[in-house]
């Protein structure tokens, strides 16, 4: 696979402290949006350290080992997050992980927290994660409807989060991958002003040019209807390079199956 990535991450309108973090690392086939707890001590920290421990992962031998090396630097982060809030003695410190993991022509998505990571492929939109927080859990169950969510004010309020449990909670879902699917990242700074029909629209529009314009424009989008949180988006477009032409000069019998 050939990866075309773009990403942006911007403090918004209301906020004096971007507490998200991104990793795009093509050449190891992996990509992050972290975002750091709002209202807690440090969340600018805890995002900035799951980043941090990444950046080690290096090249994998394949998709075992890349979803191995991913965990293992993500136990470190939430053990030194741990670390960190209590040498401050503040509170809890936390922050929401969404990644994309690729080798070959297969995908993994890890999270935690309601950051989310979408898949575009030919004109139909996939929410690949699902949000860990108490109206997702009650929309689950029946107990409240979907319009209702929208408009509940704890539809924010996390259920999950890298550094405050004793071991990472995450969720993961694999896949096979197809040429043109196009990845997108965030974090909620961008999902709360955008239902996912219109990242279908904006996607599918945009599915023959290039990734940056598309993500510069959503998160200007989201700015200019209020902003009000960080907002962070990572892009991928995954192409097949297919096998390169091999030129042969010169007479090879054995090829043609003579002795």
């Amino acid at each position: 696979m050939a990866f075309e990535t773009t990403c942006k991450t911007d403090v918004g309108c209301v906020r004096s402290l971007n507490e998200d973090s991104v990793l795009v690392r093509p050449d190891w086939g992996l990509w992050l949006v972290a975002d750091g707890m709002g209202g807690h001590a440090a969340g600018d920290f805890a995002s900035q350290t799951i980043v941090g421990a990444m950046e080690t992962v290096g090249l994998p031998t394949g998709a075992v080992d890349l979803k191995s090396r991913f965990m293992d630097r993500l136990t470190q982060a939430n053990r030194d997050i741990q670390a960190h809030a209590e040498q401050l003695g503040s509170g809890v410190i936390g922050s929401t992980v969404a990644a994309l993991l690729i080798q070959q022509d297969h995908f993994a998505c890890i999270w935690s927290g309601d950051s989310r990571v979408y898949r575009m492929r030919g004109s139909t939109l996939t929410r690949v994660t699902r949000d860990h927080t108490e109206v997702q859990a009650l929309l689950d169950t029946g107990a409240i409807t979907l319009e209702e969510a929208e408009a509940s004010p704890r539809k924010n309020v996390i259920t999950r989060a890298i550094g405050v449990t004793a071991e990472p909670d995450c969720d993961m879902v694999e896949g096979a991958l197809a040429d043109a699917d196009t990845f997108l990242l965030c974090s909620d700074g961008l999902t709360e002003y955008f239902a996912d029909s219109e990242l279908a629209e904006v996607l599918y529009t945009g599915a023959n040019g290039d990734l940056g314009p598309m993500c510069e424009q959503l998160v200007k989008t989201a700015l200019e209807r209020g902003g009000k949180d960080n907002v962070s988006v990572v892009m991928v477009r995954c192409r097949h390079m297919g096998l390169p032409e091999i030129a042969i000069e010169g007479e090879y019998p054995e090829l043609r199956g003579q002795q």
